[in-house]
């Protein structure tokens, strides 16, 4: 499988992150960048190029809009999801995120762990539904998923 070689979010008119916020889309960016999968399948009888891919995600007319193009810069696809099969799992998302983030200031390790447990629970469902909405359109792993869906997060945050 083809993989992200660089990605760009356009969260330009967004309000500024959290701090917490920031520090996820960091770390799911550095970990997106270190190992993924990302392959473009044939569609309609046109060839794809190969990758690797340059990814920018943005937030158009309150869709999501995946932007792909090769290393040299070349169009590779472009596809726009609708925000609605996300609302619910990425607010939930944000709801067990911050009960995760005050609860590390105060609680012991066994509660913090029963909230990481949910937390990943909850990032699971999202990292699969991206991947039902990207069927047909991209291939990704879980691991991509998860990471992409953390990004998600970040645009949806402000959109």
């Amino acid at each position: 499988m083809s993989k992200i070689s660089h990605i760009t979010i356009d969260d330009s008119g967004l309000p500024a992150p959290t701090p917490e916020i920031e520090q996820e889309r960091k770390v799911a960016m550095f970990d997106l960048l270190e190992d993924n999968s990302f392959d473009l399948p044939a569609r309609e009888g046109r060839e794809v190029p190969p990758g690797p891919y340059r990814l920018g995600l943005s937030i158009r007319e309150r869709r999501l809009v995946f932007d792909i193009q090769t290393d040299d810069e070349s169009p590779a696809g472009e596809f726009h999801l609708s925000l609605g099969p996300f609302r619910q799992v990425v607010k939930d998302y944000f709801q067990i995120c911050e009960s995760y983030f005050d609860a590390v200031k105060t609680l012991p390790p066994s509660q913090i762990e029963t909230i990481d447990m949910a937390r990943r629970g909850i990032h699971n469902e999202g990292a699969r539904v991206l991947q039902e909405r990207l069927e047909g359109k991209a291939e990704v792993d879980t691991d991509t998923a998860r990471r992409l869906f953390t990004l998600i997060c970040v645009l949806h945050f402000g959109g």
